[in-house]
């Protein structure tokens, strides 16, 4: 897919408000195409109700509507379909859902926000593809739509026409990404500076963080070893070092990681370690040399060795892919979310 694409006019998006609307899902996106609008893109933003009426948001606060479905004519570049609290009521409303089938016929791209890929699936559009929701619901969406290819904890997907993200605050990412599609990443990274939100996370990266993960432990002692590998990753977090801080031997530390964290102690750090290089190369222009020290990997072969052994790429590739939102990066498919 190419970036930057060439636009001899404004970009209409035609964000779709319903009673019961997460207030965010729709305002995040909008702020994200306006804000374009005064680095150098050219965004018609519109929002449309079933009846061009206000509508009351989860929230409580009302919201206007700039026209209704029916006055949606002709075609759009981007359809923003938000979620909402009571996605399971929405989902059986079969004249919402009919709304939201008219208004992708008509849309160069349809993107949802959080629990709008219910709608979205719920109306048969993303049969056979891949998508994202909040990690809260990705069991519930694949348990319903089986045919639905769930992948659970992406920032967002995009699967052809289709683009799905994670919840609320992920519907910035994806509007950025879309800013990046179409104007370039200089203008997307002018927007999510002055929205101070960060460019650098890409639709493959993870909603978790490695420790927010973990269970939480009811022994102090193995709270206090997490804790402090995840604050700092390039200290020396060896077996012996883990076990000697936390005063048991090593045969309790390693058991404790079993029984409380379910994998290893070596796995775990290496896990925050790698987490922690890859901020640093998104982030920052600091020498592989750099970025391994700091994150306790001590050398750029270490780091790299596990790079590719749980990501599949370099850490210079990663660097020169991640300097984008990634929207045009080809992933390989996700496995499906068991129901």
């Amino acid at each position: 897919m190419n970036h930057k694409r060439p636009a001899t006019g404004p970009l209409t998006v035609t964000v779709f408000v319903f009673p019961g609307v997460r207030l965010l899902d729709v305002t995040g996106p909008i702020e994200v195409f306006a804000s374009a609008n005064g680095f150098g893109g050219r965004y018609r933003v519109r929002t449309a109700s079933e009846d061009g009426a206000e509508v009351t948001t989860s929230a409580g606060t009302r919201l206007g509507a700039d026209l209704r479905v029916d006055d949606v004519r002709e075609p759009c570049d981007v359809l923003v379909i938000p979620g909402g609290p009571e996605w399971e009521t929405l989902i059986k409303d079969d004249a919402l859902l009919d709304v939201v089938r008219r208004l992708h016929e008509k849309a160069r791209c349809t993107a949802s926000v959080c629990t709008g890929a219910f709608l979205l699936a719920a109306a048969g559009l993303l049969d056979g593809r891949r998508a994202a929701t909040h990690w809260r619901h990705s069991r519930q969406l694949a348990a319903r739509f089986p045919s639905v290819w769930v992948k659970p904890d992406a920032i967002f997907v995009r699967d052809g026409r289709m683009m799905t993200s994670a919840g609320v605050s992920a519907g910035i990412d994806l509007s950025l990404a879309l800013v990046e599609d179409h104007y370039g990443a200089e203008v997307a990274r002018a927007v999510a500076k002055d929205m101070v939100v960060f460019m650098q996370r890409p639709g493959s990266q993870s909603q978790f963080s490695v420790r927010s993960q973990v269970p939480h432990s009811r022994r102090e002692t193995l709270r206090r070893v997490l804790d402090e590998v995840a604050e700092n990753p390039g200290a020396n977090h060896t077996l012996s070092a883990m076990a000697r801080k936390a005063g048991v031997s090593v045969r309790h530390m390693t058991r404790l990681f079993d029984e409380e964290v379910g994998t290893t102690p070596a796995r775990y750090v290496e896990q925050v370690r790698l987490e922690a290089a890859q901020v640093l190369l998104e982030t920052g222009d600091d020498a592989m040399a750099v970025v391994a020290r700091r994150t306790g990997f001590g050398s750029p072969e270490s780091m790299r060795r596990a790079f590719v052994r749980h990501l599949g790429v370099t850490p210079g590739a990663y660097r020169t892919s991640f300097r984008t939102t990634g929207v045009g990066a080809e992933h390989p498919a996700p496995e499906a979310v068991s129901p």
